[in-house]
């Protein structure tokens, strides 16, 4: 009797692992997964707090450009509780920065979004525009930042990312902010589901892996002088769908010819091969 009762305990847990085996779901990495939320009403909801928010400035005079350009790229958060402007008529949320004045020219502004939303599917990004200005706070040229993706081995190099040249040797402040073309606009998004099994958390995802993520109002923005770490992911991130190339085989054969195939059709029609040394 002592030997019956872990020999039948035995066969409990014998029988909750086996079932348990045709029972068990397959993990979903949680950036795959189905949002639980309605992106259009966060999205919604995040434009209508921007629309009912009382703007501080209306002109680029208005502005407070007391804070230096980081050295390097920090974060800042724009969104609840952020100030906001009106320029050419759109709400803004924005940032404003006096330039270096000892830096030599040409230098970069780098700067990159991050996913405003837990899911994928489910997010938006805050999408920058940039105004230089002189002295006197007259622009001297505007730009819609284009955002590129790149999925780095870290948070610093994971995001959308973007850059502006400086070269003006008038230009004193700087001023980001996000223009109505930008706050419709969307960025081109790349993540191969390839490696995942097709379930039913998974059918509602684009099967070729390319999504187009919307700009919003609001999001964390990392903004400051270009350094050696974002160049290079700038320089290795992806702004638009590859085109289709002919193959890896022809492609090898173009950029890498054989004198033996290359010269395969001669005057006399006859193969030329290496010759023997």
């Amino acid at each position: 009797m002592p030997h019956r009762f872990p020999a039948t305990v035995a066969a409990l847990v014998l029988a909750v692992l086996l079932a348990g085996c045709h029972t068990a779901k397959v993990l979903i990495p949680p950036n795959l997964r189905p949002p639980s939320e309605n992106t259009g009403d966060a999205l919604k909801l995040a434009q209508q707090q921007l629309l009912q928010a009382t703007p501080c400035c209306s002109s680029f005079a208005d502005f407070s450009y007391r804070n230096m350009l980081p050295w390097q790229p920090q974060k800042f958060t724009l969104g609840s509780g952020s100030m906001v402007a009106n320029l050419n008529g759109t709400h803004s949320y924005f940032l404003a920065f006096r330039l270096p004045a000892d830096v030599k020219l040409p230098y970069q502004v780098a700067m990159k979004s991050e996913l405003n939303g837990r899911w994928l599917h489910a997010s938006y990004l805050f999408a920058p525009t940039v105004v230089l200005l002189d002295g006197g706070f007259q622009p001297i040229r505007s730009v819609d930042i284009g955002l590129c993706e790149h999925m780095g081995w870290s948070d610093e190099t994971t995001g959308a990312f973007g850059s502006v040249n400086i070269d003006e040797p008038q230009a004193r402040y700087l001023l980001v902010y996000s223009s109505a073309d930008q706050q419709s606009g969307k960025t081109y998004w790349e993540q191969s589901p390839a490696s995942i099994p097709t379930t039913t958390a998974t059918l509602t995802m684009n099967p070729t892996g390319s999504f187009s993520i919307p700009h919003g109002p609001d999001g964390s923005l990392w903004v400051g002088m270009m350094n050696k770490t974002y160049k290079k992911t700038i320089g290795n991130a992806i702004c638009k769908k590859a085109e289709k190339g002919d193959g890896v085989l022809n492609t090898l054969r173009t950029a890498l010819p054989l004198p033996w195939i290359s010269d395969s059709n001669n005057s006399d029609g006859k193969t030329n091969r290496p010759s023997s040394p």
